[in-house]
């Protein structure tokens, strides 16, 4: 449903930017896929590219605890074997290991979505984030945050040779748009481009052919892979840079086609459930009962309330504090 909102009510217009020979194996292989989180809606975003390749169903995150406990949400996602995570490493390593082992024999193709940085960019989390990376000697991100490195080394541990491939993955809107899950619901259109891109590996000094990494080629060893996706990282801050520049990314703009399953899921649910909603609400109303309306009055209102909280989670400035605290626990050690 919230798919079919981004594609077919805002008409938000998705344009990926990879080569043609890494495109044709999107959909077909089973992939770990590193996502930026800039934006209040580049989860949507990452559901979307999904959905094109028909994945949408079998994708997987590594999701914050608290988004578990969000009404239907985040109750299905427990049941579809979302790995979720408190964010205290000594606590979450033996839980996240056993969700991601668990994937090894999962019967469909599926992809892996992690936001790497842990949590969503904000100016003050940038700063203190730098901070950090200057008292451990490592290179500065102008557009990133340093990434959380022990949950992706776990990631690649836990699912190699089941995984053929990292998609790295970033995400920026047109015309300094800045798009919010809110301006989706008032079908607000947006120009996202998704550059699934070509990188210089620190362990293979030459540029790859393909605009997809072969999961053999990340390292096993866990400080090596740390500093894997700390290079990593840096080339995306380069290439942010250079979209920012030229408003483009070096590759080629391909527009994967909308599948009509979104919207005919959505119009299926929509004639199940409102038409004997609507009869309801006409039965109330003939009824003349002041308590009865008075009742679905408050309903409506609660259930508003819920929506506009559950839209208030994607929102940065309500976003959590996680990513604040670093610098003081830098030098608390």
């Amino acid at each position: 449903e919230m798919v079919m909102l981004l594609e077919w009510w805002s008409g938000t217009a998705c344009t990926l930017y990879t080569d043609p020979e890494s495109y044709n194996k999107y959909g077909k292989e089973n992939a770990i896929v590193i996502l930026n989180h800039n934006f209040e809606i580049d989860f949507l975003c990452g559901w979307n590219f999904c959905e094109r390749f028909g994945v949408l169903g079998s994708s997987k995150v590594l999701a914050k605890k608290e988004l578990s406990y969000m009404p239907i949400i985040g109750w299905m996602w427990y049941f579809l074997e979302i790995v979720f995570c408190k964010r205290k490493w000594e606590e979450d390593r033996k839980t996240v290991m056993q969700k991601l082992l668990n994937l090894r024999d999962y019967p469909e193709n599926f992809w892996f979505l992690i936001h790497c940085e842990g949590t969503r960019f904000t100016e003050q989390k940038h700063q203190i984030s730098m901070q950090v990376a200057e008292a451990k000697g490592l290179p500065k991100l102008k557009y990133h945050l340093l990434p959380r490195t022990k949950g992706f080394a776990v990631t690649v541990q836990c699912l190699r040779n089941v995984v053929s491939a990292v998609y790295d993955s970033t995400l920026n809107f047109r015309n300094n748009e800045n798009p919010t899950l809110l301006g989706v619901l008032n079908g607000k259109k947006y120009h996202a481009d998704l550059y699934v891109r070509q990188v210089i590996h620190i362990l293979i000094p030459f540029w790859h052919t393909e605009m997809r990494i072969p999961l053999e080629e990340v390292p096993e060893d866990e400080q090596e892979c740390s500093n894997w996706l700390h290079k990593l990282y840096q080339e995306k801050d380069a290439f942010q840079e250079e979209y920012y520049r030229t408003g483009a990314y070096p590759a080629v703009p391909i527009v994967p086609p909308r599948r009509p399953w979104t919207l005919l899921n959505w119009l299926f649910w929509a004639l199940l459930l409102l038409y004997p909603l609507f009869k309801l609400l006409i039965n109330m109303i003939n009824s003349g009962s002041s308590l009865t309306l008075a009742t679905f009055a408050f309903v409506i209102v609660i259930a508003s309330v819920g929506v506009r909280w559950m839209i208030g989670v994607t929102e940065i400035n309500k976003g959590s504090t996680y990513g604040n605290n670093d610098n003081k626990k830098q030098k608390q050690q």
